[in-house]
C-alpha cells in the first residue's frame, strides 16, 4: 500500500470511486485521534494540539490527512491504525514529499 521511501503519506478525503468522504469533519477527528503520537511522546497539554506526524489540512479543495512516515517508526500500531482507517474507509492514499516553502524574494 504505501513504500518504504514515501516521507509523507496523503490520506484522501476521496473514496476510490470519487464520493467525496463523510463526516464532514473526518480528518480533524483522525489527526485529534493521533495527538498523542508525537516526538517525545505524549505530554500535558499534547491533546490541544495535532501531533506533526499527522496533520489535517485541504489541498485542492479536497480535506487530506498528511501522515508523516517517522509516526511509522516511533509507533507502528498507530501507523497501522491510520493505514487501515483509509483502508476500512476505501479513501485515496498518495505518497509525496512536502517541500518547503521558498522565502520570499
Amino acid at each position: 500500500m504505501v513504500s518504504s521511501t514515501a516521507k509523507q503519506v496523503f490520506i484522501q478525503g476521496v473514496t476510490r470511486d470519487g464520493r467525496t468522504f463523510r463526516p464532514s469533519d473526518w480528518a480533524e477527528r483522525l489527526a485529534g485521534v493521533m495527538s498523542p503520537f508525537r516526538p517525545g511522546g505524549a505530554q500535558p497539554g499534547s491533546h490541544l494540539s495535532y501531533s506533526p506526524w499527522c496533520v489535517p489540512t485541504v489541498i485542492n479543495g479536497i480535506k487530506c490527512v498528511i501522515v508523516d512516515r517517522e509516526l511509522r517508526d516511533a509507533e507502528p500500531m498507530a501507523w497501522d491504525f491510520v493505514m487501515n482507517f483509509a483502508l476500512d474507509n476505501d479513501l485515496q492514499v498518495g505518497e509525496a514529499c512536502l517541500l518547503p516553502e521558498r522565502p520570499a524574494s
